[in-house]
């Protein structure tokens, strides 16, 4: 499947700000199940600094404002080609041991309620417990924005029953290591069936299985990702692989406007 992107992210200030530093991770990577046709990232009202690999192979840039300034508009766009792998990604690819994957951190981790969540899965296998897992997630976590925000906690958002794609996928990852399962973080895009503009990116969990190495579970739409998925980032958490975060000096007024389209082109259309 060749999917086109674009991913608009438009920062307004209340009041001109003196300075701003901004972590961009919104470089799709050329990796197993997708390989990278184009991409280009646009930045209007900051300068580049510098680009690097991360730990976890994100590539990153950052971007900072010296002086007065009110907006920042930053433009990901390109073309991906992508296969449908029922959700397995395969061997660990990272400089960054498997063992770490099972590490807590603010944001997932292993309270009693999600101890107990993870204890109430059955399965003939881990695969099997995975499924059983994301269907049980799904049907506890009603996908309902503007509940939760980027700091919300697994734990947080199973009490609530309530939330997005991150909040999904940071209680399936908490609960996996809870069974003593490597999981992760992935941020992405996700061609929807509508094909309209959608108000973010989208986020889901991976878990290291034994004779299988990474397999993709999306709680958020009870599927493993397939060929409408495109990877970006991948993490312990959301922290570690948000497509944008940073800091902002000099203005307490922000308004955040976020648009991700994503379309699938035609035989005809990749042939002209």
């Amino acid at each position: 499947m060749r999917l086109t992107i674009n991913h608009t992210t438009e920062y307004a200030y209340g009041t001109p700000v003196s300075y701003a530093l901004q972590r961009l991770r919104l470089t799709p990577p050329t990796t197993v199940g997708q390989t990278v046709l184009s991409w280009s990232t646009e930045v209007d009202g900051a300068n580049r600094q510098v680009g690097y690999d991360d730990q976890f192979g994100n590539h990153v840039e950052l971007v900072s404002i010296e002086g007065e300034r009110e907006a920042i508009r930053i433009i990901a766009k390109g073309e991906v080609e992508t296969e449908d792998r029922s959700g397995v990604f395969g061997a660990h690819q990272s400089f960054v041991p498997l063992w770490l994957f099972l590490r807590d951190t603010p944001q997932t981790k292993r309270t009693k309620p999600i101890r107990d969540l993870a204890k109430s899965m059955s399965g003939d296998s881990d695969l099997a417990v995975m499924h059983a897992l994301m269907a049980a997630v799904h049907e506890l976590i009603a996908f309902v924005p503007g509940e939760t925000a980027s700091a919300t906690t697994a734990d947080e958002a199973l009490e609530k029953r309530k939330g997005v794609c991150q909040d999904h996928a940071h209680v399936m990852i908490a609960a996996a290591r809870a069974l003593s399962i490597p999981a992760r973080y992935v941020s992405g895009y996700l061609l929807t069936e509508d094909g309209t503009a959608q108000p973010a990116s989208h986020a889901w969990a991976e878990m290291h299985l034994r004779g299988l190495g990474w397999v993709g579970f999306d709680a958020a739409n009870k599927l493993c990702p397939d060929a409408r998925y495109v990877r970006i980032a991948t993490g312990l958490d959301y922290k570690d692989a948000a497509p944008i975060s940073g800091l902002v000096n000099g203005s307490a007024n922000e308004t955040l406007t976020v648009s991700v389209t994503v379309s699938e082109q035609s035989q005809s259309q990749s042939q002209s």
